[in-house]
């Protein structure tokens, strides 16, 4: 029996381009066409968002672009996140993307969308002057085809960041949208995009700080791309499917799929808010070690040996050895091995587990080198499942096995525990945010569609 996928391939080409069917589908649907389940998603991953980033304005990298973009000055049309202050809107999008997705706490899906759709669509929204509804809906078409670009993967995975390659689309359609272009400027925007893609997950292979600065590009490019199409700039009619195309250059994928209920199935519904600020690839193995250390109330002298299990893919981004490196911060993010020591030792894996003086910490280190990792070739998902063995000298040998990804769309956050990480998240950064002016600004996104000039959203918070 033919699968979907199987059937979109094989069914016959539309009688326009898919670039320009996307163009079209940015260009007519508005607040009225989303679904009552979209909003409610968009605003509470606008809120994480807004909140990681908030918290993300203090780590490595952000302050030195904040600074560089700020020497740089130019009109202040779009706000800075955290910073105050406020800079033209691709330079705003770029320095909030940047913030946005600096503690890797921010929400994931087949690929992290709300770090290059919210900064893109906020920026332009404010420069514009655009209603709340108009926000919100160009927020919402953004991260739901950029999570759609991320699902039309097929065949082997060949390391392109695909937050970058896909994102400047979406940020492209979240910018167009706003600035009321027609279908084929839209389209000129998405060819221009184009023209800007890449992105590797070498950064991520060596834990370097471009990591965090791979998305802001793209969104950056997406909203730089809107405006040069807003200026008659031209590009090529099938840039997503063309011969030299996205998909022919770049990864094998399917870019039928994203037409596949494109307007009537919205794809940011199922994007996971994480649970712990570090890559999502230790994510499993962290929910089953603190099964373990919280059932059998295990302490670090308790544990002798653990052993990790994950698949290839995991292995690749979070199985190398702890080694803070030139780059802590990026290493405890992308180190299974330090998110487990944390677990064992501090029983948390949280933002306050990213500073310096934390990772560091000679007791950390002592931990991870009891640890072991194996790689089991048959797990092909990149998340989930993933085991962790303590053996320990009261208990012998322990085991759990996490099957499902935590806080995923189908396990989400309980309101409590989502409220704690937006409180801590705000209260951390640059300039961290009283709980009065917390609750103003998780007020005001809960009535977004109330606002009719989002040139003030930010009033009264900044």
């Amino acid at each position: 029996m033919a699968t979907s996928a199987t059937r979109l391939q094989t069914a016959a080409k539309p009688a326009q381009s898919i670039s320009q069917s996307i163009a079209e589908h940015v260009v007519g649907c508005g607040y009225s066409a989303l679904p009552a389940s979209s909003i409610t998603a968009a605003k509470r991953l606008m809120l994480d968002t807004l909140a990681v980033g908030w918290a993300g304005t203090s780590a490595p990298g952000a302050p030195e672009a904040h600074g560089l973009l700020t020497e740089e000055g130019g009109r202040g049309d779009s706000s800075l996140w955290g910073f105050g202050g406020k800079l033209p809107p691709a330079q705003a999008t770029f320095l909030n993307s940047i913030s946005g997705g600096a503690l890797d706490y921010d929400g994931v899906n087949t690929v992290h969308a709300e770090i290059v759709a919210l900064p893109a669509a906020l920026s332009i929204a404010e420069r514009e002057h655009s209603s709340g509804k108009d926000f919100l809906a160009a927020f919402v078409i953004a991260s739901d085809l950029c999570s759609r670009f991320g699902d039309s993967i097929t065949g082997t995975h060949k390391g392109w960041f695909t937050t970058s390659i896909y994102g400047g689309f979406g940020a492209a359609a979240a910018a167009a949208k706003l600035l009321k272009l027609d279908a084929t400027a839209t389209r000129h925007a998405l060819g221009i995009a184009l023209s800007q893609a890449a992105g590797t997950q070498q950064s991520n292979i060596e834990q370097a700080l471009t990591k965090r600065f791979q998305g802001a590009l793209a969104a950056r490019s997406g909203v730089f791309s809107a405006l040069l199409a807003q200026r008659g700039i031209t590009a090529p009619r099938e840039a997503i499917e063309g011969k030299f195309g996205l998909f022919a250059l770049y990864q094998e994928g399917n870019p039928l799929k994203i037409l596949d209920g494109l307007g009537q199935r919205f794809e940011h519904e199922n994007t996971a808010i994480k649970k712990y600020p570090c890559c999502a690839c230790s994510h499993a193995s962290l929910e089953a070690a603190f099964g373990l250390i919280r059932e059998y109330d295990l302490k670090p002298d308790d544990v002798s040996a653990i052993e990790v299990t994950h698949s290839t893919f995991m292995h690749r981004l979070v199985g190398a050895p702890f080694n803070p490196g030139d780059n802590p911060q990026v290493s405890a993010q992308f180190s299974v091995q330090y998110a487990l020591a944390c677990a064992l030792l501090r029983r948390r894996m949280s933002v306050a587990d990213l500073e310096d003086a934390a990772i560091h910490d000679p007791a950390i280190k002592a931990i991870t080198a009891r640890i072991r990792i194996t790689v089991d070739d048959t797990l092909k998902s990149s998340r989930a499942p993933a085991s962790v063995s303590m053996t320990t000298a009261k208990h012998g040998t322990l085991s759990r096995t996490t099957e499902k990804f935590p806080w995923s769309p189908q396990d989400p956050p309980a309101a409590a525990a989502l409220q704690e990480k937006l409180d801590a998240c705000f209260a951390a950064g640059v300039k961290p945010l009283s709980k009065e002016r917390s609750r103003l600004l998780i007020e005001r996104v809960q009535n977004i569609e109330a606002v009719s000039d989002m040139s003030a959203f930010f009033a009264g918070i900044m």
